[in-house]
C-alpha cells in the first residue's frame, strides 16, 4: 500500500513538472502575468475597492490576463504608496492626478521625476503649513474676544473683502 502511495505521488509531481502553466502565485509572478488585484491590496494595505476607485480615477492601471482577471505590474505597488503618502501630506486625488499626468502610466517615476513632484507638493505643503500657523495665531486672539462676529471676525469671515460695503447681502443691493 505504501508503494502504491509513493507511486501516486511520483505521478503527480511528474505531472506537474511536465505541465507549463504555473501552479503556484508566486510562479504566475514569475512568468510575468502580474499580481492579482488581491495581492496587490494585501501587500499595499488598501481594499480591493480603493484599487477599483484609484483605477477608475486613471492613478493605477491594470490588464486583463486570458481568463479577463485584472493583472497588476509590481510597479503599481509604487505607485499606491505615493497615492497614500500623498493623501498623509493633505493632498486631494486630483491633485496626485495632476502630479501623475506628466509620467508614464506603466512605470514608477525615475528619481529626478519623484523630485519633480515632490518640489511641487512641498510647496503646497508648506502653504498649508503657513495657513494653519497664521489661524493658530488668530486663535490666541479671537478666544479672548469671543465674537465670532460674521462682520469683523477674521476666522469666521477671512478675507472678506465685500465687508468694506456694508453688513448682509451688498451684492443684492
Amino acid at each position: 500500500m505504501v508503494s502504491e502511495t509513493t507511486k501516486t505521488i511520483t505521478q503527480i509531481k511528474k505531472r506537474k513538472e511536465s505541465s507549463n502553466q504555473p501552479t503556484t502565485r508566486l510562479q504566475r509572478r514569475s512568468t510575468g502575468e502580474g499580481l492579482s488585484i488581491g495581492d496587490v491590496a494585501k501587500r499595499a494595505g488598501v481594499s480591493v475597492q480603493t484599487l477599483h476607485f484609484y483605477e477608475s480615477k486613471g492613478l493605477i492601471v491594470s490588464s486583463r490576463n486570458a481568463g479577463n482577471q485584472r493583472r497588476f505590474h509590481g510597479n503599481m505597488l509604487r505607485r499606491v504608496a505615493i497615492i497614500k503618502s500623498a493623501q498623509k501630506l493633505g493632498l486631494s486625488l486630483n491633485e496626485i492626478s495632476e502630479a501623475f499626468a506628466s509620467l508614464p502610466k506603466t512605470k514608477s517615476p525615475t528619481t529626478k521625476q519623484w523630485q519633480q513632484m515632490s518640489k511641487g507638493w512641498r510647496e503646497k505643503l508648506q502653504n498649508k503649513i503657513d495657513s494653519l500657523i497664521a489661524l493658530r495665531d488668530q486663535l490666541d486672539s479671537c478666544i479672548g474676544c469671543g465674537c465670532l462676529s460674521i462682520k469683523s471676525c477674521s476666522l469666521r469671515n477671512p478675507d472678506d473683502s465685500a465687508s468694506n460695503d456694508g453688513v448682509g447681502a451688498v451684492f443684492l443691493k
